[in-house]
């Protein structure tokens, strides 16, 4: 199926919007990396069987279709941040949130939960501090101090199947810009956020964009860095993981932006999930019209290619990076003149990171104020965290910038293991200070 503009891409995404509010009740499976280790594959595979069991005569009133199978959803979602309580396993609409699932109490689980209604006590998520059990996954206190924007798809979509992005409004703020914005306006939005560069530099987004949109040259190019290198770090493997067309989409728009028809992800090697799924998306977005020509009908044509970094550390530095991608040894450039002059074979590049290209559809379609409401005078929005350590509860973590390391820690850490004394954090992993 090719969506052919905005106002087909409109009538889809509230087709499949309306089919997923008609799901009585829905189980999501978190299959990101962590939980896999912990054998979230396996749980998923056993809620399927358990699942195609139920038939009528069925407590799970008005859920009964014509063909006699029981109108419920199963989804295998990407990272919910929380993994050190994996495998995890949410229910919604009621919201029911289970950690430490195994094999054995999926059955448990369709019985009680789905078909009962009940919830299973030793399941839930105990709070280190009060003690008392949480039943639901937005009362956790872990999710509940978050500020979810660049996370706000990861474990609650299906990152295999578009249908689960486009049901959530996906690709509308690729068409709200094809068809609505020229390039300077998108460009004016952006810098009117505040976005700066998530991956470590800092760099004002917008401003990024606008000395690229005026460079000199015919041929310009669009690179997503998903080489996340420092030691404990996996936010962008996550969001690659869990919201890939997000990552596709906020592409798509920076190219529109600046003028660019070639774009590259450069991903990790040892990140094989991220490139199963990317992969995944960048199929399903070709066969939809989001990526190739003529996209929704716009005159634009774009498309991306997936490059595999070599587990080389210094290429996480984009000019090592670009070099890296066009064949030649991840080694450092003197900087000016700066990629955004001359990048890829020295054309006009623009490298963001993973989570700054996955904010941009949010911007677009919320507003820059909102988006600017967030965070410092300086620094804008929201950012992503590794949270370790120890400390209660470990995880990925999304916070407004500006917040105090003592509500991280605390509040959102649940704090220090076994009611010890805070000694020391550090900021940025073994690799910062």
């Amino acid at each position: 199926m090719t969506i052919a503009n905005q106002t087909e891409l409109l009538k889809v995404n509230k087709e499949l919007a309306v089919k997923e509010a008609s799901f009585v009740q829905r189980v999501f499976v978190c299959c990101g990396t962590g939980c896999i280790a912990g054998g979230s594959l396996d749980v998923f595979e056993e809620f399927k069987k358990q699942l195609a069991t139920l038939t009528p005569p069925s407590p799970i009133k008005g859920t009964i279709t014509k063909d006699h199978h029981v109108e419920m959803d199963l989804c295998a979602t990407g990272c919910h941040g929380f993994c050190q309580r994996g495998p995890l396993v949410v229910m919604k609409p009621s919201g029911v949130f289970y950690t430490g699932v195994k094999v054995a109490d999926v059955a448990e689980i369709v019985e009680k939960t789905v078909k009962g209604g009940q919830v299973i006590e030793r399941l839930l998520y105990t709070d280190p501090a009060t003690k008392p059990k949480v039943t639901k996954y937005q009362d956790v206190k872990f999710y509940a101090g978050q500020s979810r924007i660049a996370l706000r798809h990861c474990g609650h979509i299906d990152p295999n199947d578009i249908k689960s992005y486009l049901a959530t409004g996906g690709y509308q703020s690729l068409a709200k810009v094809l068809s609505e914005a020229k390039p300077d306006e998108v460009i004016e939005t952006i810098t009117r956020s505040g976005l700066r560069g998530r991956g470590g530099g800092g760099f004002k987004t917008g401003q990024k964009w606008r000395i690229c949109r005026d460079a000199k040259g015919d041929r310009k190019f669009i690179i997503c860095n998903g080489d996340e290198g420092d030691p404990g770090a996996f936010m962008d493997r996550s969001m690659m993981e869990g919201d890939p067309h997000g990552v596709l989409e906020g592409m798509i728009i920076g190219a529109y932006a600046i003028g660019a028809h070639e774009g590259f992800i450069y991903v990790r090697h040892e990140y094989p999930l991220a490139l199963k799924h990317l992969n995944q998306a960048l199929t399903e977005a070709r066969q939809n019209g989001f990526l190739g020509k003529n996209i929704l009908s716009s005159g634009f044509d774009f498309d991306i290619r997936i490059n595999r970094g070599g587990g080389a550390f210094v290429c996480g530095e984009e000019t090592s990076l670009i070099q890296s991608l066009m064949g030649f040894t991840g080694e450092p450039n003197q900087k000016p003149p700066y990629p955004a002059e001359s990048g890829v074979y020295g054309c006009p590049t623009i490298i963001n990171n993973v989570e700054t290209w996955i904010n941009v559809p949010y911007i677009i379609a919320e507003g820059a104020e909102r988006y600017a409401a967030l965070g410092t005078e300086k620094s804008k929005g929201t950012k992503v965290f590794s949270l370790v350590g120890k400390i209660n509860n470990t995880g990925l973590v999304e916070v407004p910038m500006g917040i105090k390391l003592r509500s991280i820690v605390y509040d959102i850490g649940g704090g220090i293991l076994n009611g010890r004394k805070f000694k020391a954090i550090q900021t940025g992993g073994p690799s910062g200070g």
